[in-house]
């Protein structure tokens, strides 16, 4: 997995931030809900809610430095930025917390693991809210609705529908997606990472998460980009096959 393009993350990086800048500052600023179509204002809000998790996707790959190899300054910067737009959230303060999980995955030493409730979507979902979003945050979130809407002129009906609830379900898409289903409670974790993967087809592993339902795949090779991860499945299937043949 060593042979992947050193500069393609960066591009499809700036790919998403430009399209999620585009979308957000055209629809939060510009676009006239009274008269916009229905259609136009839901596919608005689903788009910019799987552009903002390819912005935390983007931000996850710098922590693992694969979003730009041999120049992690550029690469921190760029995380930073983009955890700062799609929800004020510290890149240093979340880069830990990751690693931890990464360390004591589905253990009660991982900050995204729930041990009180490992099955529960709502009562973890809870808690990994609270893990991430705290006082800083929230005073963050409302510094920057107040420069939206005093200093920018920006309309509260907008901005809430179109920049508030898609940060709220992209959440969600990336808890359920990249937390929930790889690590809940199980016996069908294969190794020490105690994560599995979906059996789904890559148009599908996009469009729910960026790949990251492929998550034993990430946890075994961290240092993969989200989209060398279907790659990786290959890779991992391979071995399998071949382990299972050797041993029929």
């Amino acid at each position: 997995m060593d042979d992947l393009p050193p500069n393609r993350g960066l591009a499809l990086g700036g790919l998403v931030f430009g399209a999620w800048s585009g979308l957000h500052i055209w629809s939060v600023f510009f676009l006239d809900i009274g008269r916009a179509p229905l259609w136009l204002t839901v596919s608005l809000v689903l788009l910019l809610c799987w552009l903002s998790v390819g912005l935390f996707i983007v931000a996850h790959d710098a922590m693992h430095g694969s979003l730009a190899p041999g120049r992690p300054a550029l690469g921190r910067a760029t995380g930073r930025l983009c955890l700062f737009v799609y929800a004020g959230f510290s890149y240093d303060r979340l880069l830990p917390k990751h690693m931890a999980h990464h360390r004591h995955a589905g253990t009660a030493e991982d900050p995204d693991f729930h041990a009180l409730a490992p099955r529960s979507v709502s009562r973890w979902y809870a808690a990994f809210f609270r893990q991430y979003f705290g006082a800083r945050e929230l005073a963050m979130i409302s510094a920057i609705i107040a420069v939206y809407l005093f200093l920018l002129g920006a309309r509260y009906e907008n901005l809430l529908l179109f920049w508030a609830l898609p940060s709220i379900l992209s959440s969600m898409q990336l808890f359920f997606f990249g937390t929930y289903l790889p690590h809940y409670a199980g016996d069908d974790f294969a190794d020490r990472h105690r994560a599995r993967s979906a059996d789904v087809p890559v148009w599908a592993s996009l469009l729910s998460c960026y790949h990251f339902g492929y998550h034993h795949e990430h946890h075994r090779w961290p240092h993969v980009p989200w989209w060398g991860l279907p790659a990786a499945r290959r890779r991992a299937k391979i071995e399998a096959a071949l382990g299972s043949g050797s041993s029929a």
